[in-house]
Parts: C-alpha cells; sequence; structure tokens
C-alpha cells in the first residue's frame, strides 16, 4: 500500500472554501453563529498547528518526562473546560470531576498502551495519540452528564422537597437522577459504535489507512480504542456524578 499524500499549503488551504457553503447556508437560515464559526476555525487551526510542531519535537526527541507534561496538560484542560462550563457546582463537586476525569483516564489509557499494544507507557506516539481521544471523550461525556443531572434537578425540585420532607433520604432521592445523567452521557458514544463500520468509517481507522496500514490492523485499532473510550466515559461519568451528588447535602440530610 502506498503512503499518504503529503498536501502542499496551497492545496490544504482549499478546504477552508468549504467554509464558505456553511457561511451560506447560516446566513440563509438566519443562525447568527458567523463570527463563531470563522473564530472557531480560526482557533482550531492555530492549535492544532501549534500542537503538531510540539509533538513533532517531541517524537523526534522521545522523552518520558515530555510525555508526562503532556498528559497533565491535557487532563488539566479537561478538567477546566467541564469546571467552567458549570460554575454553579460546589468545590466538593468540582474535585470529584478532577478526580474521575484524572485517573479512570489514565487507567484506561495505560491499560491499552501497556497490555493491549504492549508499549512503554512513556511512548509518546501511543501514548499522547491516544490520550487525547480516551480522556476528550471522558470530558464531553462528563460534560452532557453534568448538565442532564443539574438541570433535572432543577426542574424537579418541588418533587425533591416533597420527598426530602416525607423523610426519603437525600442520596435515595439523588441517586435516580444520576442513573439517568449516566444513561444520557453514553448515548452518543453507544450510538457511534452501532453505526461504526456500516454508515460511516471513524476517523482513527480512516487516518491509519490513509497513511498505508492495513485495514485489518487499522479495524482492530478503532475496536480497541472504541471499547476504551465507552468504558473511560462510563467509568469517569460514573464517578463523577456517584461522588459529586454527596457533595449536595450535609450530614444533616439537609440540601445545600
Amino acid at each position: 500500500m502506498h503512503g499518504i499524500v503529503k498536501l502542499s499549503i496551497f492545496r490544504f488551504s482549499l478546504i477552508y472554501l468549504l467554509l464558505l457553503i456553511v457561511l451560506l447556508i447560516m446566513k440563509k437560515s438566519k443562525v447568527n453563529k458567523t463570527k463563531l464559526l470563522i473564530v472557531a476555525s480560526l482557533r482550531m487551526s492555530v492549535q492544532l498547528v501549534i500542537v503538531g510542531y510540539i509533538l513533532q519535537y517531541i517524537f523526534g526527541n522521545p522523552n518520558p518526562l515530555f510525555t508526562i507534561a503532556f498528559l497533565i496538560v491535557i487532563i488539566a484542560f479537561s478538567i477546566n473546560r467541564v469546571i467552567k462550563s458549570r460554575k454553579d457546582l460546589n468545590r466538593k463537586f468540582k474535585v470529584a470531576i478532577g478526580i474521575s476525569l484524572t485517573f479512570p483516564g489514565l487507567f484506561v489509557l495505560f491499560f491499552f498502551v501497556g497490555v493491549v499494544v504492549n508499549k512503554s507507557i512513556f511512548n509518546p506516539q501511543y501514548t499522547i495519540s491516544l490520550a487525547g481521544m480516551i480522556i476528550g471523550n471522558a470530558m464531553t461525556g462528563v460534560n452532557i452528564a453534568i448538565k442532564t443531572f443539574m438541570e433535572s434537578i432543577e426542574r424537579e425540585k418541588n418533587k425533591i422537597n416533597t420527598l426530602l420532607n416525607i423523610g426519603i433520604e437525600p442520596k435515595d432521592i439523588l441517586k435516580p437522577f444520576a442513573n439517568s445523567a449516566l444513561e444520557t452521557a453514553l448515548i452518543p458514544t453507544l450510538n457511534s459504535m452501532l453505526g461504526m463500520g456500516i454508515i460511516f468509517l471513524p476517523g482513527m481507522m480512516t487516518g491509519q489507512m490513509l497513511s498505508g496500514t492495513l485495514p485489518t490492523t487499522a479495524i482492530m485499532y478503532q475496536i480497541a480504542i472504541m471499547i476504551a473510550i465507552c468504558t473511560s466515559v462510563c467509568i469517569t461519568v460514573f464517578l463523577s456524578l456517584n461522588l459529586g451528588y454527596k457533595s449536595l447535602y450535609n450530614s444533616r440530610k439537609q440540601f445545600l
């Protein structure tokens, strides 16, 4: 199989012409997000170019410290992204989210790299590449779950107060909301797994095949990463909710 075709700057820049179609549709549909689309596109491009050069240096000069530093940055940004979007959470809930995004993601990542791939966990080619997918999807799952959980509590505030007044334990009241939020957070990942291979070819598999990897090898990696992502999302969301909701009431069984 042939390797991937290298794009010139000119040919690469042609892809931005497709955004004109998006802008026209947005204008026709009166969607006032033109500025957001432009900013998002530019920010994405700049961030990826910077990361590309950093990774090129790290891959060319493999060092465990570089890999550890990159993982810390990924985790820190993912935690900040979730917490920043939910300023109404108390400190203990935020700590629960931080713990849940850090340890389950690292466990799944190290299991994938060290056991499944059988490479050193400090190998930047595998660890850094897979960390973004595993921790990034876990971050998205937590965002969805926390949003669903908090909105459900706000919507059912009267019902919750009634149950509390008749003597129902706070944990028994909040647990169903946590379970429902977990289910909601898992749906995007499960839907992706259902449609994968028939409706669409996922990014990791496509990228490997473009680079010349045999489709059978690319398939195995894609199956493995999807199971890793599903596991990471499930554990991270479960811990975030089940550690977090306990911070919403005190020892006297009063909601804070």
